[in-house]
């Protein structure tokens, strides 16, 4: 498989990822030529941003991890909850983490024929979906993985249509 057309033979997506969190002044841990993760202050509590960068795919793979700990037993609860999240998702899905007890964002983009830049700007978008997606869902996973709360109780608030101006 040979790499997309506009993109120069020594291109590492990784690298438009540093790129991004440089000028934000974020640091960053670069884990090898093809990973690197970035721990980011979110509005509930602090996420960790893992990319990695699988060539042979063309492939960069997002996580964003949540700091929640989990105090119950009924995993079904948590799948419950997975599913019924997911269905409310357009890009990137939720999943869990069952070794490190907690919940992960996750999504892919594949490389096509786009510049550097047009790549650069596809990363920057889905790192703002998956921040955005995360803080939206802490409250409901913690209240759920803390509190034990039914999936559908917790998801209720925010399934609601509202209407007119408060």
């Amino acid at each position: 498989m040979e790499l997309a057309k506009n993109l120069p033979q020594t291109y590492n997506p990784i690298d438009a990822v540093e790129n991004i969190f440089a000028a934000k002044s974020f640091e960053l841990e670069r884990r090898n030529a093809n990973e690197v993760a970035v721990e980011v202050q979110g509005k509930w509590n602090n996420m960790l941003l893992f990319f990695a960068w699988e060539a042979n795919m063309q492939c960069m793979h997002i996580s964003c991890l949540m700091d929640i700990e989990t105090k119950i037993e009924d995993r079904s609860k948590i799948f419950e909850l997975l599913a019924m999240v997911n269905e409310e998702l357009w890009v990137g899905h939720f999943s869990y983490w069952a070794e490190q007890n907690v919940p992960v964002f996750k999504h892919s983009v594949l490389l096509s024929d786009d510049s550097a830049e047009t790549f650069e700007a596809k990363i920057a978008q889905v790192i703002e979906i998956a921040i955005k997606e995360c803080e939206r869902m802490y409250p409901i996973f913690k209240v759920v993985l803390n509190k034990g709360m039914d999936p559908k109780q917790a998801l209720y608030p925010m399934l609601m249509e509202t209407s007119g101006n408060a």
